[in-house]
């Protein structure tokens, strides 16, 4: 079943396509700087019963001597998989004939030992001829750097939760949580709200999610106008927020939820409540087992 942390690994780069551009360097990977960036279909599909989708595919273009760009395949891996080297040897393949640019393989981990994994070169062939090899790049707690700075992590937002995310497993993720919560306070509410939001769906062990949410809550305690008309708005329009978050999660994982359960959905008004639906939709097969009394 496909985690909300293993989807906040790849979509983040849905959500801001310059991303990788400064990701990369951070990492220590030297690429072209990219002149735009875009978002791909990808479905590559070719046979309709065999059913193959990239997480996130992009289309990137650079200022070279050549003029050229290439596409960029986000996959999203949450523990060593050896039946993954022969689906991207096989995206790689297809979207190289299907296309006519360079692609490239972008693997995003949360923990050392996958991403050591994912670094492995691919071989596929004999063992006395390789016919083909893919060489895959990799980002992960080794090598994307934890951002513990507040202004660093304000300057640049998708970035500092795209850290926070790539070190969910790391010891330290308290004290970098509470770093992208100062640089929340920096930015401001109106800036910063999706990617609250979007950083509380990538955390998928229970007890970061909680730290995160204590935070945020601690940060709301600080807002003014507490009891105001200014605070009810503030509180409606998270727990619309809340919903749609909701509704995505099941969205993507293919849940269909029909039109009685989307209304109670947008019109539940209670965070606690929506928090614990938005808990269950990550896991649940039915919109009736979000709402089962506990």
């Amino acid at each position: 079943m496909v985690s909300s942390a293993h989807e906040a690994m790849h979509q983040i780069f849905r959500e801001d396509p310059g991303l990788v551009a400064r990701v990369l360097p951070k990492a220590g990977i030297a690429f072209p700087e990219p002149t735009a960036t875009r978002l791909v279909d990808t479905d590559l599909t070719e046979i309709k019963p065999l059913v193959r989708r990239v997480d996130t595919l992009l289309e990137v273009e650079v200022d070279t001597a050549d003029g050229g760009g290439y596409l960029l395949l986000v996959e999203s891996q949450g523990k060593p998989d050896p039946d993954k080297f022969s689906s991207w040897a096989y995206y790689l393949a297809h979207i190289h004939a299907e296309r006519k640019l360079p692609p490239v393989l972008l693997v995003v981990c949360q923990d050392k030992n996958t991403a050591s994994w994912a670094a492995n070169p691919i071989r596929i062939g004999l063992p006395v001829h390789t016919s083909m090899m893919v060489f895959p790049l990799v980002l992960g707690p080794d090598n994307v750097p934890a951002i513990l700075d507040p202004d660093e992590a304000a300057a640049d937002l998708p970035l500092a939760v795209f850290s926070a995310l790539a070190h969910a497993k790391d010891p330290a993720l308290p004290a970098i949580l509470e770093t992208l919560a100062a640089a929340v306070d920096i930015v401001g509410d109106n800036v910063a709200a999706d990617w609250v939001e979007f950083a509380e769906i990538g955390l998928d062990n229970t007890q970061a999610r909680a730290h995160w949410r204590k935070l945020m809550a601690m940060r709301t305690s600080r807002f003014p106008g507490r009891g105001t008309i200014i605070e009810e708005t503030r509180i409606k329009a998270h727990a619309e927020s809340r919903a749609k978050d909701i509704l995505r999660v099941l969205e993507l994982r293919g849940i269909d939820v029909p039109e009685a359960a989307r209304e109670r959905i947008t019109n539940c008004t209670d965070l606690d409540t929506l928090g614990t639906w938005f808990d269950r939709a990550i896991a649940a097969a039915s919109t009736e087992e979000l709402f089962q009394e506990a």
